[in-house]
């Protein structure tokens, strides 16, 4: 029996692009919602919907359920990574007024954080749990995990049992998707930040 987790990082929040933690809880912009219906598209490939509790999650997530008639929970833990002083700055904004700390970050975002930031290696930690926890909650089931850009990387991090210093080197688009198989075989990455999903994957519940 195959579990089968897809995960969708949410669409472009109202501000643009910003380094968002769990302490900024920005709504998706018009645009935002634009992605993340696109990326979905019109067939329902899921059973359940499980969501960050942050509203660039979860208000798609009850917009997708309602449209489906799909169960939707919650999991705390796959809110986003704490950004500490960098929480609701820009990428550009950090760069000019403080390259150094931004180039370092970036050679080595374990022992580079920002200052009051989430430790990597403990957020790697939650999330992978949370990971089990779902598949372990919905076994045999096709779920969907509305989440951010850090969980997806520590998700991917925590199958390909890659280190946390390596996470920053996969890129996660707004409504990129990412699918995960477990089975017999154990944890497997399907595919990786697809803008949708082509009509070849759909299979009808």
């Amino acid at each position: 029996m195959s579990t089968r987790l897809d995960f969708i990082r949410h669409g472009e929040p109202e501000g643009g692009r910003l380094y968002r933690g769990a302490a900024i809880d920005d709504p998706l912009s018009d645009k935002g919602w634009k992605q993340m219906w696109q990326a979905v598209g019109e067939n329902c490939h899921w059973e359940r919907i499980v969501s960050s509790p942050l509203q660039r999650c979860h208000a798609f997530a009850l917009a997708l359920g309602e449209k489906h008639d799909l169960p939707v929970t919650v999991e705390a833990d796959f809110r986003e990574v704490g950004f500490g002083r960098w929480e609701g700055r820009s990428p550009a904004d950090i760069q000019q007024q403080a390259p150094e700390e931004y180039a370092a970050f970036y050679a080595d975002p374990v022992h580079n954080r920002p200052p009051g930031a989430e430790d990597l290696p403990a957020f790697g930690r939650r999330v992978a749990k949370a990971f089990e926890n779902t598949a372990s909650a919905h076994t045999g089931k096709r779920v969907l995990v509305v989440a951010h850009a850090g969980v997806i990387r520590a998700v991917l991090g925590h199958v390909m049992q890659a280190p946390p210093a390596a996470w920053y080197r996969a890129k996660v688009d707004n409504a990129g998707l990412s699918r995960f198989l477990l089975d017999e075989k154990g944890r497997q990455l399907i595919f990786h930040n697809l803008p949708r999903l082509p009509d070849a994957l759909y299979q009808p519940l």
